[in-house]
C-alpha cells in the first residue's frame, strides 16, 4: 500500500479493514471496524466503550485482536492514545489469554501483546495473520541441533571416511538444500540412490539462479568430487537421511530466527578444525544480530559482507528484514532476497558453503561473488552496488589482507555508510594502516567484546562512517564484559539460561546514547583505536608478605622451595597422623622433615 500524506480516521479505519482481513467472514469468528458496535454486543456485557476494529475467537484460547486508529494527523506516541488502546485490550483481556492491541493512523503502527509493546515488528500494517504469529513461542531445540550435528559430523568422518572437514559440510549443507527443493531421501536407500538423488534436486534447483550466477556450478562440482571411504554402511546412511531430514524441518520451521539453526550447524563442524586449518572463523550468533541492530539495518537497506565465509551476516540481515517488512510472502520480501543482500567469498569451498546456506532459504544466491576482496575486481564489483550497510568479520591474520579488505570496502561504498567489523582489539594500532583509514574514514565507536567470544584472539566491534575524515573526532569506546553465555562440554559457549537478549537489548540502548555505563570512555584518535582496559591498582595481602619471607628464608638456608614442599606434602599425606580435637581443629602429627 501507497501511504498516503493524510487520512481522516474514517479512512484509516477502512484501509486497516482490508489490509487486517477483517472484511471477511469467517465460521466462529466475530470481526469488523466501526464505531457503532459495543463491547456489550460484543458478549461483554455492561460495557457500551466502542472498539475501532475487533477480531475475536469463539475459542478464547485462540488470540484476539483489537484496533484503535486515528487519523493520519495524529501523533500516535503520545501515552493518551496508548491508554486508550490498553484500556479496550483489558476488556478483552477478561476473556482471552492472549490479546494484540494494533495503535494505527494509517503511516505509523504501535503493536501490542497483552499491553507490552512488541518492538520487532513490520513498520507496516499487515494481514491478521501476521499477528496471530507474534503470539508463537519459540520451540526450536537447539539443543537437538548441536547433538543432531555432532552425530551427523561423526558419521560423515567416523562411518563413511570423508577426512576433509569442509568436504563433510558440503555434503551434509547439499543434503539440506536437496531437502529443501523436494529431494526424495528415504531410510533404506543405498548410497547410489541417496548421493543422485541429492545430485539431480541440486542440478534442478540451481537452473534458474545458474542463468544468472555461472559460479553456482561450483556447488554441485564440488559434491561430485567428494569421495567415500564406505559406501555400504546402510545403519549410516539410514541414519544420515534421519538426521539430515530434522534439522531440514528446523531451518523451515516458522520458529527459524535466522541463524539460529544455521549458525550451529557451521559452527559446530568449524570446532573440529585442526589449529592449521583455522584461517576461517564464523560469527556467533549472538553477535550477528547484535551488530545488526548497532547500525540500524532495516528493510530497505543493501548489506554488503565481503568476507562473508558461511554467509551468517547475510542469512540474518535477511531474516531481520524480511521479518520487518511484514513476511516471507510479501513483494518486499523477494525485493529483499534479489537485490538488497551482497557477499564476496575468497575460498572455493567456504564460497560454496556460503551459496549453500543461501540456496536452503531460497535467496540472495545470485548476489554472491567469488573474488577476493583485496583485489581491484572486487573493489569495482562493491562500487557498483550501491551499498547502505555493510557487517563483516574479516579474517584476523595479517596475510589475509586484514585491513586491506578493511581499506577496500570503506573506500567502494558511497560516503557515509555505517560499517561494523569485527577485528582483534589492536589491530588498528599495530598496523600502520589502521592509522591511514582514518584519513578517508571515520571510527565513531568501538564495542570491545566478551574475552571469550572468538578463541585465543579478543575482539571489539569497530563501528565507520565511510567517506568521512576522522581529523581530531573523539570515538566512543564501551567494554561489554559478559554476554551471559556458559560453556557446555563438546558444545562450545551458549546462551543455555537465555541471558544474551535482556543484554543485548541494554547494550543497544546504551550504545546510541553513548551514556549510561561505567566503561564507557571517549578516545584521542591521536592516542589510541581501542579500548583501554584501566590498570589494576596494586594490592597486597598477608599471605603474600608471609609466602616471600618463607621463601625468603628458605633461600638463606640453601633450601630448594618446590623440593622442601613436594617432600613435605608427601610427608603430610602418607607419614602423618590426623586426629579431631574436641573443639574442632584437625590436628596432624608428622615428624620432623629434615633438609638433606
Amino acid at each position: 500500500m501507497t501511504k498516503m500524506l493524510f487520512m481522516t480516521e474514517d479512512e484509516v479505519r477502512d484501509v486497516a479493514k482490508v489490509i487486517l482481513g477483517f472484511d471477511k467472514k469467517e465460521n466462529g469468528i466475530r470481526q469488523g471496524t466501526g464505531q457503532i458496535t459495543t463491547f456489550n454486543q460484543l458478549g461483554f456485557k455492561g460495557n457500551n466503550n466502542k472498539p475501532d476494529g475487533w477480531y475475536l475467537s469463539d475459542d478464547v484460547a485462540f488470540p484476539a485482536i483489537i484496533l484503535e486508529t486515528k487519523s493520519s494527523k495524529e501523533d500516535i506516541s503520545l501515552k493518551k492514545w496508548v491508554d486508550e488502546l490498553v484500556k479496550n485490550c483489558n476488556v478483552i483481556l477478561t476473556n482471552y489469554k492472549q490479546v494484540v492491541g494494533i495503535l494505527y493512523n494509517g503511516i505509523d503502527i504501535r503493536v501490542f501483546l497483552n499491553n507490552i509493546e512488541i518492538e520487532d515488528v513490520s513498520s507496516e500494517l499487515q494481514n491478521k495473520n501476521y499477528y496471530f504469529s507474534l503470539c508463537s513461542k519459540n520451540t526450536i531445540d537447539k539443543q537437538r541441533i548441536y547433538s543432531l550435528t555432532k552425530k551427523i559430523n561423526d558419521c560423515l568422518h567416523i562411518d563413511f571416511g570423508i577426512k576433509n572437514l569442509y568436504h563433510r559440510m558440503i555434503f551434509t549443507a547439499c543434503a539440506l538444500v536437496a531437502k529443501r527443493y523436494g529431494a526424495m531421501l528415504v531410510e533404506s536407500m543405498n548410497f547410489t540412490l541417496m548421493k543422485n538423488s541429492i545430485l539431480s534436486t541440486l542440478t534442478k534447483s540451481l537452473e534458474e539462479s545458474r542463468k544468472q550466477n555461472l559460479k553456482l556450478d561450483l556447488l554441485t562440482e564440488i559434491y561430485s568430487l567428494i569421495k567415500m571411504n564406505n559406501e555400504a554402511n546402510q545403519d549410516a546412511i539410514d541414519n544420515f537421511i534421519k538426521w539430515v531430514s530434522e534439522i531440514s524441518k528446523c531451518v523451515n520451521s516458522d520458529y527459524w530466527n535466522g541463524e539460529d539453526v544455521m549458525g550451529i550447524f557451521f559452527n559446530e563442524f568449524n570446532r573440529y578444525k585442526k589449529k592449521s586449518e583455522r584461517g576461517q572463523v564464523f560469527t556467533p550468533d549472538h553477535i550477528t544480530s547484535f551488530m545488526y541492530r548497532l547500525i540500524d539495518v532495516n528493510k530497505n537497506d543493501r548489506v554488503l559482507d565481503a568476507a562473508c565465509g558461511s554467509g551468517a551476516f547475510l542469512v540474518k540481515a535477511m531474516c531481520n528484514m524480511i521479518k520487518e517488512a511484514g513476511g516471507i510472502k510479501t513483494s518486499k520480501a523477494k525485493e529483499i532476497k534479489n537485490v538488497q543482500l551482497y557477499g564476496i567469498e575468497f575460498d572455493r569451498e567456504i564460497y560454496a558453503l556460503a551459496c549453500a546456506n543461501m540456496l536452503i532459504h531460497k535467496d540472495g544466491k545470485t548476489n554472491f561473488e567469488q573474488l577476493d576482496s583485496r583485489s581491484p575486481e572486487a573493489c569495482e564489483w562493491i562500487h557498483s552496488k550501491n551499498i547502505t550497510k555493510v557487517l563483516m568479520n574479516p579474517p584476523f591474520e595479517t596475510k589475509y589482507g586484514c585491513l586491506t579488505i578493511v581499506d577496500n570496502v570503506l573506500k567502494n561504498v558511497p560516503e557515509h555508510t555505517m560499517c561494523a567489523f569485527i577485528l582483534p582489539d589492536k589491530k588498528l594500532e599495530k598496523d600502520s594502516r589502521g592509522r591511514k583509514i582514518l584519513k578517508h574514514s571515520k571510527l565513531k565507536k568501538i564495542i570491545k567484546l566478551p574475552e571469550k567470544t572468538f578463541s585465543g584472539v579478543t575482539t571489539s566491534v569497530f563501528i565507520f562512517e565511510a567517506g568521512v575524515k576522522q581529523n581530531n573526532d573523539e570515538i566512543f569506546a564501551c567494554y561489554i564484559e559478559d554476554d551471559g553465555l556458559e560453556t557446555v562440554k563438546n558444545q562450545g559457549r551458549q546462551d543455555i539460561k537465555d541471558k544474551w537478549q535482556a543484554i543485548e537489548n541494554q547494550w543497544v540502548e546504551i550504545i546510541k546514547k553513548q551514556t549510561g555505563d561505567k566503561t564507557i570512555q571517549w578516545l584521542k584518535p591521536n592516542e589510541h583505536l581501542s579500548y583501554q582496559m584501566p590498570d589494576v591498582p596494586f594490592e597486597i595481602y598477608e599471605e603474600d608478605f608471609t609466602k616471600t619471607m618463607m621463601d625468603y628464608l628458605m633461600f638463606k638456608e640453601g633450601m630448594d622451595v618446590k623440593e622442601f614442599s613436594e617432600k613435605l606434602i608427601t610427608k603430610v599425606m602418607y607419614n602423618s597422623i590426623v586426629s579431631r580435637v574436641d573443639d574442632g581443629s584437625i590436628v596432624i602429627k608428622m615428624e620432623e622433615v629434615k633438609h638433606e
